[in-house]
C-alpha cells in the first residue's frame, strides 16, 4: 500500500500554522523551527516561501486585514460616507478582536503588505470621493485606525481584577463596583467602541459641513 503524501507546503499552509501559532501562544511562539515542527517539515523548506520570520509575521498581518470587509467602499455601494466609515470599523475591530496578538505587527502601518494597502486605498479613495480634500482624508484614515488599533490592543474593562478588595473606598470612593467589570467585559470593550466611535463620526460630520460650505 502506497504511503500517504504529505500536504504540499505552501504559503497558506505556513501563513495559516503561524496565524493559530500567534492566536494561541503570542508572537514570542513563532519561530522558523517551531513553524517546521508544526509542519511536519524540515527548517530550510520555509526559506523557499519567506526568508525571515519578520516576512512570515507580515504575511500573518496581511492576512488579518484581509478579513477586513470593504464592501462599503464599492462605487455600488449606496452608503454614504459616514455609515461606510462606521460599518468598516466594525468589521476591522471584529477581525482584529479575532487575532488580537498579531495587532502590534499592523499597528506598524501597511509597509509593503497587499491587502492593508488595499484597505487603505479603499478608505482615502472612498473619502474623496465623497468630497474631503486629500489631506483631510488622509488625517480621516490615519484617525480611524488609531481608534481602532488603541480598541483592540488591550480592553478596558478586563484590566480591573474581580476582588473587591482591591478597591478600597478609602484610596478609591468612585471604584466601588470596579471588580464587577470584568465579568461584562465583553459588554462594556463594545459597547465604549460604539460610543467612541458615534463622537468621533459626530465630530467628522461637523467638519464635512464646513467642507461643503467652502466648496
Amino acid at each position: 500500500m502506497a504511503r500517504p503524501r504529505k500536504p504540499l507546503l505552501s504559503r497558506e499552509r505556513i501563513v495559516g500554522t503561524a496565524r493559530a501559532l500567534v492566536d494561541s501562544e503570542g508572537l514570542a511562539a513563532v519561530s522558523t523551527r517551531r513553524l517546521a515542527a508544526e509542519l511536519g517539515v524540515s527548517g530550510p523548506s520555509l526559506y523557499n516561501h519567506f526568508r525571515t520570520k519578520d516576512q512570515i509575521l507580515e504575511a500573518v498581518a496581511d492576512s488579518v486585514s484581509a478579513q477586513v470587509d470593504l464592501s462599503m467602499f464599492e462605487a455600488a455601494d449606496p452608503r454614504d460616507w459616514r455609515t461606510a466609515l462606521h460599518d468598516w470599523a466594525v468589521s476591522y475591530r471584529a477581525a482584529l478582536t479575532l487575532h488580537p496578538n498579531i495587532v502590534p505587527v499592523l499597528a506598524s502601518g501597511p509597509g509593503r503588505r497587499p491587502a492593508g494597502l488595499r484597505l487603505a486605498d479603499a478608505v482615502f479613495g472612498a473619502m474623496v470621493d465623497a468630497g474631503w480634500p486629500a489631506a483631510q482624508a488622509t488625517s480621516i484614515g490615519a484617525l480611524m485606525r488609531y481608534f481602532i488599533m488603541g480598541s483592540a490592543l488591550g480592553s478596558f474593562a478586563g484590566g480591573f481584577v474581580d476582588d473587591e478588595a482591591a478597591y478600597d473606598p478609602a484610596d478609591y470612593p468612585h471604584l466601588g463596583q470596579a471588580h464587577l467589570l470584568a465579568d461584562r467585559q465583553q459588554v462594556i470593550d463594545e459597547r465604549a467602541f460604539e460610543a467612541g466611535l458615534q463622537a468621533l463620526l459626530d465630530g467628522l460630520a461637523l467638519q464635512y459641513e464646513q467642507v461643503a460650505s467652502r466648496a
